[in-house]
């Protein structure tokens, strides 16, 4: 008998845990998830019939929706802590990209200097000779 492939872990952006696996999983109650999805808070993934789908990126996040309250963070001052968390995390990504890019720029500087031809005419020509 040949054993089932399953795949090992849904991609975190995968919507598939239901209203109430979520609420399980993050110990909140499902009035609670809609009441953050109805603030913004989180945007679960939707199914055909507008059945919401929650992510194992949402089930963090909520996670961390539900610290940050218990710490005494109001839900517009938890808004822009998450506003602020997407912002870094995108300048961060473009920090990357800009680092990436400049190591190929000096790469290609270094490669074209020492690609140029040396010799004793150049050298005269500079120097006035």
């Amino acid at each position: 008998m040949k054993p089932s492939s399953f795949p090992a872990q849904p991609a975190p952006d995968a919507a598939v845990f239901v209203i109430s696996v979520a609420a399980e999983l993050t110990g909140l109650h499902p009035q609670t998830l809609r009441t953050y999805e109805r603030l913004g808070l989180i945007t679960p993934g939707r199914t055909g019939g507008g059945g919401r789908r929650y992510s194992a990126r949402d089930i963090d996040q909520l996670r961390g929706i539900a610290a940050l309250t218990s710490a005494g963070i109001g839900l517009e001052g938890v808004r822009r802590i998450l506003d602020l968390q997407n912002r870094l995390a995108a300048l961060s990504a473009r920090n990357e990209e800009l680092l990436a890019e400049l190591d190929a720029t000096r790469e290609a500087l270094r490669q074209a200097v020492g690609a140029r031809p040396t010799g004793s005419t150049a050298t005269s020509r500079r120097r006035g000779t």
